[in-house]
């Protein structure tokens, strides 16, 4: 039997499992677990040579992706509640390290990979960012309406532009809605889970890079507004280049699961 940990992060949801020592198929387990609750996602975590632990990270589908800021949260909590690490940590992931911290019981705080690619124009007025090297890929794209309010007739939209050309790895794709400077509505389209998520915390923090980059950011802070919860970004940079994107939001333990 294994003891699998349902968590949320901002409405991102995933199956946690704890792998260290152990000989796993990872892209089945992602499969099987996410069926159990519909979850986005699928973290396992491993022993680190570079690091406090290694994060492997699936989407629901079993394909792995490099990295997910919503999932970096989550695997911090994971962590220090399991005793695999402090209140400070850094957690080894495909797109590089990333350094967590506990804020208080339910929010933490990451240091998500700066940009490998920040591109404002890569498909008309479509930017392309990919955070981190190898980077997680987003298309973003600011919308003029009631985002949320439309969503559904953004579906195949966005559906098209995350298998797009134009982003060769494939896209998770990100429309945001400016409420005011430094706050944003964020819908995602997610690659591997083939459609909406409820919040994308490397999603938000690729809007955050385009606004900055943009001269949008007049506090060089973010407060993104997702279906699933509220996140927050601090970005610092200089000469046009992002060198600090730091996310924060709420996590929960829903439940635990023996398989």
């Amino acid at each position: 039997m294994m003891q699998v940990t349902y968590m949320n992060g901002a409405g991102n949801d995933f199956m946690v499992v704890d792998a260290r020592g152990k000989q796993l198929d990872f892209a089945r387990l992602a499969v099987e677990l996410c069926k159990l609750t519909n979850a986005d996602g699928f973290m396992a975590v491993d022993n680190s040579d570079k690091a406090d632990f290694r994060l492997h990270f699936y989407n629901a589908d079993g394909s792995r992706g490099e990295m997910c800021g919503n999932g970096a949260r989550c695997i911090c909590r994971y962590a220090y509640d399991h005793g695999i690490a402090g209140e400070e940590m850094v957690v080894e992931t495909d797109a590089g390290l990333v350094p967590g911290k506990r804020l208080d019981e339910n929010t933490y705080r990451v240091q998500l990979n700066n940009p490998g690619i920040l591109d404002l124009h890569r498909k008309g007025n479509i930017a392309y960012v990919e955070l981190g090297n190898p980077g997680v890929p987003h298309a973003v794209a600011e919308y003029r309406g009631d985002l949320w309010e439309n969503a559904d007739s953004l579906r195949e939209k966005m559906r098209a532009l995350r298998f797009d050309p134009a982003f060769p790895k494939g896209a998770n794709v990100n429309f945001y809605q400016t409420l005011e400077p430094g706050v944003v509505r964020i819908l995602t389209f997610e690659r591997g889970v083939e459609d909406f998520t409820l919040a994308c915390g490397t999603g938000g923090g690729s809007v955050a890079c385009v606004l900055w980059l943009e001269g949008k950011l007049p506090e060089n802070t973010l407060t993104a507004y997702n279906r699933g919860g509220t996140l927050k970004y601090t970005v610092s940079g200089e000469n046009g280049t992002v060198t600090s994107l730091l996310l924060e939001g709420p996590t929960e333990v829903v439940g635990t699961y023996e398989v």
